[in-house]
Order: structure tokens, then C-alpha cells, then sequence
């Protein structure tokens, strides 16, 4: 009895999930509603776009879209809207603007940095393998390999 209340519990669940159905008077508009909904990033799950989560905000998202699109406001329009209300982050492509530099700068700074690191390491292996013995060193170098084979 008991796995059964567990299981009733547990699928009871997924059967609360609703499904949102959205009526558009022309193909344009659905398209135009698919891909904003694309480019737009769920601020609860960060990774995925408003189209693909299942968060409560993400939904509210949808949904906002779905009336402004219907209310006759252009794609640039619906965007400025949630980033004036959500900031740059709500964007997949953010704008390059001051607020964004680090993120757009990062990538190119961290291959530049271990690009100047790995030079100055091979600088460095290249300088050490050119460095010559001194005679005083080489005649050492020659009695130790010599007491090696006699000792054999």
C-alpha cells in the first residue's frame, strides 16, 4: 500500500505540469514568438532559454511575449523591454557596451595570457637545452662516467 501512495504521489506530480497552448492570428507572429522565446535566457535556470525551461518566471516570460506580440510591438521593442526590466542578462548575445566589455574581452584575454605563458615556457626549456659545460664541469662530468663503467 504504501508504494503504491508513493508512486500515485510521485506521478501526481508530472500530471500537475500544464502544457501552454498560445493562438497566433499568422504563421509571422508564431515565428517571431519562437524566436524571441529563443533568445531570451530563463533568469532561474541561466543555461537555458525561456522556450526550453519549465520555471515559473520562464512562463510569466512566455506569456509576456505572447501579449506584447500580440499587442503589436516590434521584436526590438519586446527585447528592450526585458532588458530594461531584467538587464543584459536576460540576453543570450548580449550588446557590447561598457557593462559587458569583461564578458566579451574574457575569452580573448585568457588565450592571450596562456599564449604568452606557454611562450615564455618554452623561452625558458629553449635557453636552458643551449647552456654549454664549463671545462671544469665537463672533466667532473667525464670522471663520473668513467667510475660508472669501471665499476661494471
Amino acid at each position: 500500500m504504501k508504494k503504491l501512495v508513493l508512486a500515485l504521489f510521485l506521478f501526481s506530480q508530472s500530471i500537475h505540469a500544464e502544457i501552454e497552448v498560445y493562438q497566433f492570428a499568422n504563421p509571422e507572429l508564431e515565428l517571431r514568438y519562437q524566436t524571441l522565446t529563443e533568445e531570451l535566457r530563463c533568469l532561474v535556470c541561466q543555461n537555458q532559454n525561456i522556450a526550453d525551461s519549465h520555471a515559473e518566471l520562464a512562463q510569466d516570460l512566455r506569456r509576456k511575449v505572447y501579449e506584447k506580440l500580440n499587442a503589436g510591438e516590434s521584436n526590438s521593442q519586446i527585447i528592450d523591454y526585458m532588458t530594461e526590466r531584467y538587464g543584459d542578462f536576460v540576453l543570450y548575445r548580449p550588446p557590447f557596451n561598457v557593462k559587458t566589455l569583461i564578458l566579451w574581452l574574457a575569452p580573448v584575454l585568457t588565450l592571450l595570457i596562456g599564449g604568452i605563458g606557454f611562450w615564455s615556457l618554452l623561452k625558458r626549456r629553449e635557453t636552458n637545452t643551449n647552456e654549454q659545460l664549463s671545462d671544469s664541469e665537463r672533466a667532473r662530468l667525464d670522471k663520473l662516467l668513467h667510475t660508472k663503467s669501471d665499476s661494471k
